[in-house]
């Protein structure tokens, strides 16, 4: 049996979300990524540190949202789904 073998299967949630987020284009994120290091930057200028560093922690997530969408796009939301067609 091989480590990568997988026999599980998405839910069916999963497999709408999946659907869904696979139509974004993969650069959206990173543009939404440095978007919010910008407005972060700009907040940090005029004295609003608060509002921003809570945009600041924005740019992870927006990366990892990429890296999901890319997978998705590689993969699909199953792989047995693909070896039954």
């Amino acid at each position: 049996m091989s480590v990568l073998e997988n026999n599980h299967s998405e839910g069916e949630l999963a497999e709408k979300i999946e659907n869904q987020t696979a139509k974004l284009p993969s650069d959206l994120f990173l543009w939404a990524a440095l978007g919010a290091m910008a407005t972060s930057a700009t907040l940090k200028c005029i004295g609003k540190s608060h509002t921003a560093l809570f945009v600041g922690q924005w740019a992870a997530p927006f990366l990892l949202l990429g890296v999901y969408n890319k997978l998705v796009k590689l993969e699909g939301h199953d792989r047995n789904d693909r070896n039954e067609e």
